[in-house]
């Protein structure tokens, strides 16, 4: 890569638990595919949290985030498919100069995709993580087929399967479903908050279930749900988009039955993080709960989408604008994080995830003011 001659403003954790920080770091020349991005808008996850304050497979000091909406500004040679002034959107992550929690992004133009007609950037901000996590998750870890472009007739082989979403309100819950709707499986049962219920089922789920009903015991609502479909029904896959230990990955072991696949949002989290509160985590799904024999229990790492090349030549550059644009899924709901400054925004959007502020949209705000290269 060429020697930067520029820096810019970038949100680093310092250390496990302590206050953010703003630190100037060199902007990369894009060389080959990449393109430089300034970048605009983007969306706090649960994953700066488990960094900041978990410091989960952290090195300090780590640029935040890994969500980009913004302007090209400079283009690599090997470039071929975007140019100087297109706006786009994308999740990067790979190296300190893709995070997204800071001005100037240097990435691969493959993840991003042009920003669709009619989409604000504060919408789009909401889309890419969740998105190529819901796809990747069915892709590879569930084996089920989504051919694109798909064709006009098409009927997924498994049109009969059961899928259950603990979490469907989550932004991963949102895209799942929509994906699933619109390649045609109509099997699908979520779990939510109430409020959430009629978004879902419009979304596509064939019944909703209020997992805070603990008094009238959820898991077996929704075997006895699906048993009464048909004899021979069960729960084929199971997406917990929550990774909460008490929360859903053991409820979800209580669910799952002999031959059924379950994904789960990495990492479990055995504590929370709170104010003063030190989180703790586990990556291994298989020994946080008491799984029964047959059951595939496998944890997502959304990052290895890339060793696919079909997805990841297309994913975030065609197939995701695409349908956005088209509307077969609509963005998340945004709570935009106001500010004075970079830090006071990232600090504000990081204690509002620690206090579970929001549910069911996502916490967007604003990177960089600069307007031009």
């Amino acid at each position: 890569m060429a020697t930067p001659t520029h820096t810019h403003a970038a949100v680093v954790t310092v250390g496990q638990g302590l206050p953010l920080e703003v630190h100037q770091l060199p902007t990369p020349v894009p060389t080959a595919d990449q393109v430089r991005i300034r970048n605009e808008w983007t969306a706090s996850t649960p994953l700066d949290l488990h960094q900041a304050d978990g410091g989960l497979l952290v090195k300090h000091p780590q640029v935040l985030g890994d969500t980009v909406v913004g302007e090209v500004v400079q283009v690599g040679p090997q470039v071929s498919k975007l140019k100087v002034g297109d706006k786009v959107f994308g999740f990067s992550w790979r190296t300190q100069a893709e995070k997204g929690q800071q001005e100037f992004v240097v990435a691969s133009e493959y993840l991003f995709g042009k920003l669709p007609k009619g989409i604000s950037p504060q919408a789009a901000a909401t889309v890419p993580n969740n998105f190529v996590t819901a796809w990747h998750t069915f892709t590879t870890e569930f084996g089920l087929e989504l051919p694109w472009p798909k064709p006009e007739s098409y009927v997924p082989k498994e049109k009969d399967a059961w899928i259950l979403i603990w979490g469907g309100g989550s932004s991963v819950g949102q895209y799942a479903l929509q994906i699933l709707k619109w390649y045609g499986y109509a099997n699908v049962v979520v779990t939510a908050s109430k409020k959430h219920h009629q978004r879902l089922q419009a979304y596509g789920a064939a019944k909703s279930f209020d997992y805070r009903d603990r008094a009238g015991n959820v898991e077996q609502q929704i075997l006895d749900f699906v048993a009464a479909q048909a004899p021979t029904a069960r729960i084929a896959y199971i997406l917990d988009c929550i990774g909460s230990l008490e929360g859903s990955v053991r409820p979800v072991a209580r669910i799952a039955r002999a031959g059924a696949k379950v994904a789960v949002m990495l990492p479990v989290i055995v504590k929370d993080a709170a104010d003063g509160v030190k989180p703790e985590y586990d990556m291994d799904v298989k020994a946080v709960a008491d799984w029964a024999d047959g059951v595939q229990a496998v944890g997502v790492r959304t990052h290895f989408y890339l060793e696919n090349k079909f997805l990841a030549d297309r994913l975030q550059s065609e197939i995701m604008p695409t349908l956005l644009a088209n509307r077969v899924v609509e963005p998340n709901d945004q709570v935009i994080v106001e500010g004075r400054t970079l830090l006071e925004r990232a600090e504000k959007a990081l204690s509002m995830l620690r206090r579970k502020e929001v549910s069911g949209a996502r916490l967007v705000w604003r990177v960089s003011e600069q307007q031009g290269a």
